[in-house]
């Protein structure tokens, strides 16, 4: 008679993914926020650039700048996010 494996109890369960854990890099994501409260540091009208007082395209070069960095932070993550 030929001896049988009882450790096969069923299916065995799913493995739960790691825990979560932050990345240094999502820090970047922080430095749009610091530069924005920072309001007294770019609340001038000069220099101006292209008849745009500094106050506004100030504004207008970190949402080019956070786009950028979103992006950094994209590729260093893996892409398509967690699996």
């Amino acid at each position: 008679m030929q001896a049988t494996n009882m450790t096969d109890a069923g299916p065995t369960p799913p493995v739960p993914p790691p825990p979560h854990r932050a990345r240094p890099v999502r820090l970047l994501l922080l430095l749009p926020f610091i530069a924005m409260l920072a309001v007294p540091t770019f609340n001038f009208a000069e220099p101006a650039l292209f008849g745009l007082p500094f106050f506004y395209w100030y504004q207008l070069l970190w949402i080019l700048i956070c786009s950028a960095l979103v992006g950094v932070v994209y590729i260093v993550e893996g892409g398509s996010g967690r699996r």
